[in-house]
């Protein structure tokens, strides 16, 4: 069936419709008038004014994680919201991270005493108030200022819940570790040169990091759409943040690199090399088949990390909660699998937990409130997060993270794949 220009743009209306940031902004008409598409080609309806009532001005009236994402917007940069908010190509693996946990449902068990739920979590020996863990979205003074990261650092001290840092980080692992309060897990992007990678390694032994996390779904680059539509066209208001000619503190883990050492190809060789070359756990993130599952177990990986990259690295167009299971099962106990993508409820994380989830991370959520407030912000938005999986752990006749199996788990007739939006 031929599908014109017009309808697609209708389906794509229907979409952004339903995002709370867009109805703040005034409608949907409004949003693509100012994003450079004409509303008059859409039939979108007359844009509608948003009241100051509709923005949250303090965390505590955050009723979910969704009330912090238009406060940020409105204190973020524009250029720096555009890069957030988008994914790659037509947004449809992002779609398909939130869409996909409607794949699930839940099938709760009654008359059990549930006074008192447990959420406490123990990876690799450190015991967390839960399974909840922040991602390690880089460059975080882009969205706070003065310190980025360091905000995330104190929240998930106060919450007790796991750090994982970004290698392109705007504060320093040191510092990170020391406001935490014990070492994050390092997310790594590797070093063009090998002997660049052992330099980093170093560095983070040296400041006590015992987890890292290869990040193996950037390689190819990516096509950044969505941010190249949002972003603006004068770009001079990011000097404050930018200042430098490294961009400032971005990039800060690569200072003592040697540019001119020569590079070597990203393969599984470059991985044995760092699983050699480190003495602590070490994962990979990017993970979403079997056969790779698989090398991780023959190449000595110490857990798995299912993630799309929030939809930022390749348009694979599944969500990462339908590709659990399959690596679930082709791990078969013998490591760890962490998931992200598309989190932004309790009932996510019940749902990974119950489909063999060891740890749940949430990224966009987490800028939302890092944005919107600083250190309060993120702080609610883990709050939040965690008080609905306490909820739904106790209603469906959970007392411990370990209850959580996939007894409490079933599967509707439902996609696991989104179609782009040129396809609608």
């Amino acid at each position: 069936m031929h599908i014109t220009k017009a309808q697609c743009r209708r389906e794509f209306l229907k979409f952004i419709a339903g995002s709370p940031v867009i109805a703040s902004l005034g409608g949907a008409a409004a949003f693509l008038s100012e994003g450079g598409i004409e509303a008059q080609e859409t039939n979108a309806p007359a844009p509608q004014n948003a009241t100051s009532s509709d923005v949250i001005t303090d965390p505590s009236q955050a009723l979910d994680v969704f009330d912090f994402e238009e406060p940020a917007h409105r204190r973020m940069l524009p250029g720096h919201w555009a890069h957030l908010a988008g994914g790659v190509d037509g947004d449809a693996t992002v779609r398909a991270n939130r869409e996909g946990f409607n794949q699930f449902y839940l099938r709760p068990r009654r008359l059990r005493d549930v006074r008192k739920v447990d959420m406490k979590t123990t990876v690799f020996g450190t015991t967390y108030g839960s399974p909840l863990f922040t991602c390690p979205t880089g460059a975080q003074r882009n969205v706070w200022l003065p310190d980025g990261e360091l905000s995330v650092s104190r929240a998930a001290k106060t919450r007790n819940a796991m750090q994982m840092l970004g290698s392109t980080a705007s504060e320093s692992v040191e510092d990170c570790c020391a406001a935490l309060g014990r070492p994050v897990v390092q997310q790594i992007y590797a070093p063009a040169a090998f002997s660049n990678c052992e330099i980093l390694l170093k560095r983070l032994e040296a400041a006590g990091v015992t987890t890292i996390v290869l990040t193996v779904d950037a390689a190819g680059g990516r096509n950044a759409e969505t941010e190249e539509r949002l972003r603006p066209k004068d770009l001079s208001s990011c000097s404050q943040c930018h200042d430098g000619p490294n961009g400032g503190n971005a990039h800060i883990m690569d200072k003592g690199f040697d540019r001119k050492a020569p590079a070597v190809p990203f393969d599984w060789n470059y991985v044995d090399q760092m699983r050699q070359a480190w003495k602590g756990k070490f994962g990979l993130k990017g993970i979403l088949t079997t056969e790779d599952a698989s090398l991780c177990i023959k190449h000595g990986i110490d857990f798995v990390h299912v993630s799309n990259h929030g939809g930022r690295a390749t348009e694979t167009f599944r969500s990462t909660i339908a590709t659990l299971p399959e690596i679930v099962k082709e791990v078969n106990g013998r490591v760890p699998v962490f998931l992200d993508g598309g989190v932004r409820r309790g009932t996510d994380v019940f749902k990974a937990l119950a489909l063999g989830a060891a740890a749940v991370g949430m990224g966009r959520p987490v800028l939302w409130g890092l944005g919107a407030f600083g250190q309060p912000g993120v702080e609610r938005v883990l709050e939040l997060v965690e008080h609905e999986l306490r909820i739904t752990m106790g209603s469906n006749g959970c007392t411990k993270i370990q209850e959580v199996t996939a007894d409490y788990i079933g599967t509707l007739p439902w996609p696991d794949t989104i179609l782009p939006r040129e396809a609608h």
